[in-house]
């Protein structure tokens, strides 16, 4: 019998068969539910000159189904996002939101964000859009600035670069009010997560190691209730609770 203690011996099989998995749940239970702008929108990206070969990096359409649950759930009005790219969780939330609902969206590519916002702006969510183009961490200490931003936020998704991950927590926590959701992706980092250093790509060893630490933080937070899930690429989700 194969002995399954030692990663050498089934990872290959393992990720073989989650990959036949993958495709049998987007197929039989995410792509026919899938909402038409987020089909066209994730179309787009794949089809774009200049950022198809990056389309892996956007939000997975199974996590999206997820997300789309605890937004209608949440029923927030006032949100932030994150990390952008070319749209795809964005315009799901503006879809799962209020026609009052207000996201701010950040991100430091706005060629990217603009590959999406024809198909945003044909689905008639664009007015909830208020896009940033910026690096995070400016914009976040900027709103924290102004006391009154603080608890004034109801939901949170980040998915931008993985270094940052607890710097964006630190500032999100107190930006989002209690009883709240911050959810962030990746958080399995392609298995990385799993894997021993030495195994682990070079280019991919720092965001490796941030979303360790990230994931150890999140496991250790007292302010923070939280789900661990395998969905997609890994989505924590955090309720705020102090």
């Amino acid at each position: 019998m194969e002995n399954i203690k030692d990663p050498s011996s089934y990872r290959t099989p393992v990720l073989l068969q989650s990959e036949e998995l993958i495709k049998y749940i987007l197929e039989t239970a995410i792509y026919p539910r899938e909402p038409k702008p987020l089909k066209e929108l994730r179309d787009a990206t794949q089809n774009h000159p200049s950022y198809s070969f990056r389309s892996f990096i956007a939000t997975s359409p199974d996590a999206g189904q997820l997300i789309t649950i605890l937004l209608k759930l949440l029923n927030p009005k006032k949100t932030i996002e994150v990390g952008v790219f070319t749209g795809y969780s964005l315009l799901l939330t503006a879809l799962n939101i209020p026609d009052d609902g207000k996201i701010t969206a950040i991100d430091i590519d706005r060629k990217a964000y603009e590959v999406g916002l024809p198909v945003i702006k044909k689905a008639a969510v664009e007015h909830k859009i208020d896009f940033i183009e910026s690096p995070a961490l400016p914009i976040l200490d900027k709103l924290l600035e102004d006391p009154a931003n603080e608890g004034t936020y109801e939901f949170a998704y980040i998915d931008a670069d993985k270094e940052n991950y607890v710097n964006y927590h630190e500032r999100l926590i107190k930006l989002v009010k209690v009883g709240g959701l911050l959810v962030y992706d990746n958080v399995l980092w392609g298995g990385r997560v799993a894997w021993p250093e030495e195994e682990v790509p070079l280019h991919a060893r720092s965001a490796t190691q941030a979303i360790i630490e990230f994931n150890k933080r999140i496991t250790q937070d007292s302010r923070v209730e939280f789900a661990f899930t395998s969905v997609g690429d890994g989505l924590s989700i955090c309720r705020r609770i102090a």
